[in-house]
């Protein structure tokens, strides 16, 4: 019986832990939720990416198929609205959504493109109802908009809540493994930005590019994304960015623009979002920022109004009196606010509309109190609403614009197809080339002895590369995947080197450390040799070649501490 040394004992360990890490579950079926839009009722419910789905509203789900299926009864059928305005009167077909909001004096604002309707019309009558205000206007709106029931079954829990058809949620496949797949094996789209700017481009205007709009994707409700800087050798910094799910349009539309945040009463702007403007906005402060009343205007309809403080600047606190100083005051029950309201655009875009308390008139006041409502079936559905709703403008408010332009470059959209494709050529080509060398290994030295260990060997460093990979999260995509081939193809070297050193000569006297010692010498001069030469990769072609260059380095790094010693050991206790 062979005996096995130490060095053979550690790489046993480390295949322990690197399955541990990965956690292989190749049998794994069904799917999962992969990510919920912050703004949609599941994620008011606590719904959490990685449950498990298995029924919604009964129906078992299996398959990607089924759960479109189920989802898609969810969309109510399309209806026809008649609006009356201070125009007349105006019939068309809406689905989940009216396709327009109000302001405070229910005059017409954010009116979808395809709406017949334009802005600035004073609104009447919903279906012959009289409109009174803007709760008024919301009451109707809750009852005319159909809204599903949504019983969804996880793993963790069961939920439910009422959805107009827009749930919020994404599924994917369950996960067989804990390794991260790049957007060449799961599809998606990658952009590469290049920042316009007549100064250059510093590391940290990168970050600030980054830090924006990271929080305005997930305004945004984008899942699964990665955002990293990038350089390439003359030293010109880049954004790349990878969407996974997300279409070449749906990118393209998002990240075209600046991202220029204003607050407008009427046409002028008071204030733009970011540090110059708003230095300070309270956030997960229950003294500044509370969820004031919750109340139920009937069994279906429940509101909770938030409230929340910011600080502006000298500056925007001079120009926000000069404007109110000019309003009217306008009186609603008990309430009385200024006659225009306080409009917040993202992108030229409507996100909400904010009522002006008529102590504001005229003020010269840095510290300002937005306020806003979330509505839902319920008082607790209403409640988890607004907070989402005041989380959501925070951001939006705190983010403010990019501080430079951005130019796309290069976009490349991959579809999940392919991505399966590359997989299965991957292990194809893997099993081939490890047969293909035991074929040649044999050839040479007629001993199976040599073969074996050999293949052992390349197959445990590529498990240990993908347990390095799972434990550190980063992307196994194309590039990745070359460079653990490099990897193997070199550990094959090093190895056909041991074997080469152990086996020939062997009249003469020479003892196994000596020939160990002569392979590794071969071994750590070209062990330098590649980690140098995979150094210059990392920042060629603005980075896309970085995991090829840092899987290429750990796998031969974890060859030559891990596996080649152990191949070393293994081979003296066969021939010895």
């Amino acid at each position: 019986m062979v005996k096995l040394g130490g060095r053979v004992w550690v790489l046993i360990v480390f295949l322990f832990l690197a399955l541990l890490v990965i956690d292989p579950s190749p049998i794994s079926t069904g799917i999962e939720i992969r990510s919920i839009d912050s703004n949609s009722p599941a994620f008011a419910e606590g719904i959490k990416p990685g449950e498990k789905i298995l029924e919604i509203n009964g129906v078992k789900i299996n398959e990607l198929i089924d759960f479109k299926t189920e989802t898609d009864k969810l969309i109510p059928l399309s209806q026809e609205v008649e609006i009356t305005t201070s125009e007349g009167i105006t019939k068309y077909e809406i689905v989940s959504s009216i396709g327009f909001k109000v302001d405070s004096n229910l005059t017409i604002i954010a009116a979808d493109s395809e709406n017949p309707l334009e802005n600035g019309l004073k609104l009447l009558k919903i279906n012959n109802e009289v409109v009174e205000d803007v709760e008024g206007f919301n009451r109707i709106i809750s009852k005319l908009i159909t809204k599903n029931k949504f019983i969804l079954k996880t793993n963790k829990a069961d939920y439910a809540f009422l959805t107009t058809g827009d749930h919020g949620i994404t599924a994917r496949k369950a996960k067989t493994s804990n390794i991260e797949k790049g957007l060449e094996l799961q599809g998606g789209t990658r952009v590469m930005l290049k920042p316009i700017s007549e100064e250059p481009v510093s590391a940290e205007d990168i970050n600030n590019i980054i830090d924006v709009m990271h929080k305005r994707m997930n305004i945004y409700g984008l899942a699964d994304i990665k955002i990293r800087p990038a350089k390439d050798l003359d030293g010109t910094r880049f954004v790349l960015i990878e969407i996974a799910g997300a279409t070449r349009e749906e990118v393209k539309e998002l990240i075209s623009k600046q991202g220029v945040f204003e607050a407008k009463i009427g046409e002028e702007t008071v204030f733009e979002g970011g540090k110059k403007d708003i230095p300070y906005v309270c956030r997960d402060d229950g003294s500044c920022a509370v969820i004031e009343s919750c109340n139920t205007q009937s069994p279906e309809v429940a509101y909770c109004n938030f409230r929340f403080a910011i600080t502006l600047s000298a500056d925007a606190a001079k120009k926000h009196a000069e404007i109110t100083d000019k309003l009217e005051i306008n009186y609603s029950g008990t309430n009385a606010y200024l006659s225009k309201p306080l409009d917040l655009y993202l992108d030229g875009k409507l996100v909400d509309t904010l009522l002006i308390s008529e102590s504001l008139k005229g003020e010269e006041t840095t510290q300002i109190s937005i306020s806003g409502s979330g509505n839902g079936a319920t008082e607790e559905i209403a409640y988890n609403d607004a907070i989402a709703g005041m989380n959501n403008l925070q951001t939006v408010l705190i983010t403010g614009s990019l501080p430079h332009k951005l130019e796309i470059v290069k976009m490349d959209t991959i579809s999940p197809m392919m991505g399966k494709a590359f997989i299965k050529n991957a292990f194809l080509a893997g099993f081939l080339a490890l047969f293909v060398v035991g074929i040649v290994v044999y050839i040479r030295y007629r001993k199976f002895k040599i073969i074996l260990p050999m293949a052992f060997t390349s197959v445990s460093e590529v498990i240990l590369i993908l347990g390095f990979a799972a434990l550190f999260k980063w992307n196994l995509d194309l590039a990745a995947i070359a460079g653990i081939i490099a990897a193997v193809g070199t550990g094959i070297d090093d190895q056909i080197i041991i074997a080469d050193e152990v086996l020939k000569q062997r009249i003469r006297v020479l003892n196994w450390k000596e020939k160990i010692k002569r392979a590794f010498f071969i071994i750590f001069s070209a062990y330098a040799t590649t980690v140098v030469a995979m150094l210059p990769l990392m920042f060629a072609g603005a980075g896309l070649l970085k995991q090829f260059a840092i899987t290429t380095i750990a796998g031969v790094t974890i060859g030559v501490l891990i596996t080649r010693p152990a191949f070393a050991s293994i081979v003296e206790k066969l021939l010895d």
